[in-house]
């Protein structure tokens, strides 16, 4: 897996100076010609982010669907000397404690024109809310794309961090997604759990 077609991908927000200065500190010897991953534990289960260039190409779920085939090549960060991946780390942790609704990262993902278009769209749908693949659509201005952006979705390869799991059919039915219908079943669950605890909390201090 080389990213050579690489998409400059913000999610919401710009980074802190905590991250910045992070990502300030990496050495890339190699230049971007290898790809290096961290296994990240988590409540549904091992995750694998992936990194080239000082930036996040991939994030997988255990017996991912559409995952990557080859990753003989791969090298372990065991020294934690990425620093996308560092900050990779920390924000997932967050994410699943609960104390983080958007993500800052740098993110290259490989893929067409049109993939990439759907998956910018992604990074806005907000923290706790989902979107049907006909909103997506309509947002585009391909309002009879519906399939085409299932399909875009479905190829993310950038899971939790580009929120694919957000989009839902438009009956309100989960529909299929490349960790697992139980997985995205509870990461819709746990964000709607943690925003709905922060908003609880804001009106308790009026």
């Amino acid at each position: 897996m080389h990213a050579t077609a690489v998409m400059d991908m913000p999610t919401d927000g710009t980074m802190d100076s905590e991250d910045a200065t992070e990502l300030g500190e990496s050495t890339d010897s190699l230049g971007g010609s290898a790809v290096w991953y961290i296994e990240v534990a988590s409540p549904i289960g091992m995750l694998v982010v992936t990194n080239e260039s000082d930036a996040v190409t991939g994030l997988y779920m255990e017996s991912h669907r559409h995952g990557p085939i080859n990753r003989g090549s791969w090298i372990l960060d065991a020294r934690r000397e990425r620093a996308a991946l560092n900050l990779a780390r920390r924000q997932l942790n967050e994410y699943f404690g609960g104390t983080r609704q958007t993500f800052e990262l740098p993110l290259a993902a490989q893929g067409t024109a049109v993939q990439k278009d759907v998956w910018r769209a992604l990074t806005q749908i907000p923290y706790g809310e989902t979107r049907s693949y006909g909103e997506i659509a309509k947002q585009l201005g391909k309002p009879k794309a519906s399939r085409a952006i299932g399909a875009a979705n479905g190829r993310n390869p950038i899971s939790i961090i580009v929120p694919c799991h957000r989009v839902i059919g438009s009956d309100g039915s989960l529909t299929g997604f490349g960790g697992g219908i139980e997985r995205k079943q509870w990461l819709l669950a746990h964000e709607a759990r943690v925003k709905g605890a922060t908003a609880s909390s804001i009106e308790g201090l009026r």
